[in-house]
Formats: structure tokens, sequence, C-alpha cells
């Protein structure tokens, strides 16, 4: 996780192992997940899915890495890196995406990494706004 600069909260949320949450999360620091959420998380910061760690429904973020399994639709504003230990199912949008060798990817990407409205962006400001125009 990386260190803020002061001006943001630079709390590091986690989700252990043996837990499993159902609902939706809000945060404004990064989030770590190893246990289980099924519903959807925000964060302005970074979120890490761990080996262990399973999500089911949506993810909505500035930067993520999954080591774990996760079937949901993922909307990053810059860097998403899909580990070699990753099982991801679902649709992404994004500004940079990694992909290890090993990781194993079935859906449908977006990305722009060129654009400082990239789809992710756009994606994330339309639901703060209430939804698409």
């Amino acid at each position: 996780m990386a260190k803020s600069n002061g001006t943001e909260n630079t709390a590091v949320n986690l989700i252990g192992i043996g837990t499993t949450i159902q609902g939706d999360i809000k945060s404004d620091g990064d989030f770590r997940i190893d246990g289980m959420l099924i519903g959807s998380i925000e964060s302005k910061g970074k979120i890490v899915v761990g080996n262990s760690g399973k999500v089911e429904g949506e993810i909505r973020c500035k930067n993520a890495d999954v080591s774990g399994k996760v079937s949901a639709q993922i909307y990053v504003e810059q860097l998403l890196s899909l580990k070699a230990t990753s099982d991801f199912s679902g649709d992404l949008k994004t500004g940079k995406l990694s992909i290890e060798p090993g990781a194993k990817f079935t859906g449908s990407c977006e990305m722009n990494s060129g654009d400082k409205n990239t789809p992710a962006k756009k994606a994330m400001h339309e639901k703060e706004k209430g939804g698409p125009k």
C-alpha cells in the first residue's frame, strides 16, 4: 500500500481470512480483502484482493492489485494488476492493465491510458452524479 503525502486519508482497511461481508463499502483509504465480499466496494485509494480473497459484485477505485478470485465489474482509474494467482471474470474498465502469466481472465476490457477521461473515470463520475446521461 502506498504512503500518502499527508493530505489524504492513510487508513488501511482489512477484511480478514474467514470473514464474509455482504453489502456495500465506501472508503477514502486503501482496502485489502483476504476474506469474502459480496456486494460493492468503492475507494479513493488502492484495493488489494489477496490470494485468499474473493469478491462478487463491483469494484471502483484508483488502483487495484488482484491475486484472488473476483467475479465483478471493475472500474479502476489508473492501474489494474492481475497477478499470476488471480482468477477474474467480469467486465473491466481501466486506464492501464497489467496481467501476469498464469492469471485467469474471462470477460471484456475497455482501456485507455492516454486519455485523462478514461472509461473508468467516466464511469466513476457518472455514479457520483447519479448515473449515465
